[in-house]
């Protein structure tokens, strides 16, 4: 499977996937960002693309230090059944 890239000029996470690509859009602020949505194409779904695409981007803002405002619902739920992330988390502002 792709690798998760860091699209910084359109403000979202990739990945590539045999020409389809999904993405997790963000609003970066100091060393908090804000996972706001995230898309996965009807072609790739039930494949863990959405999976993999969250755990790339949390694992890249561990890397980071940064700290993460959880808007999107599928991130939410993807921490919840993932404690090792939780350290990460925010409260929503």
């Amino acid at each position: 499977m792709a690798e998760v890239t860091d699209n910084q000029a359109h403000h979202r996470y990739e990945m590539d996937v045999n020409g389809t690509v999904a993405f997790m859009n963000y609003r970066l602020k100091d060393d908090v960002i804000a996972l706001v949505h995230t898309e996965v194409p009807e072609s790739l779904s039930g494949q863990g693309v959405g999976s993999k695409l969250v755990r790339g981007v949390l694992d890249d803002v561990r890397g980071r230090g940064l700290k993460v405002e959880p808007y999107c619902t599928f991130v939410q739920g993807y921490v919840e059944r993932h404690s090792e992330y939780q350290d990460l988390i925010l409260p929503i502002r």
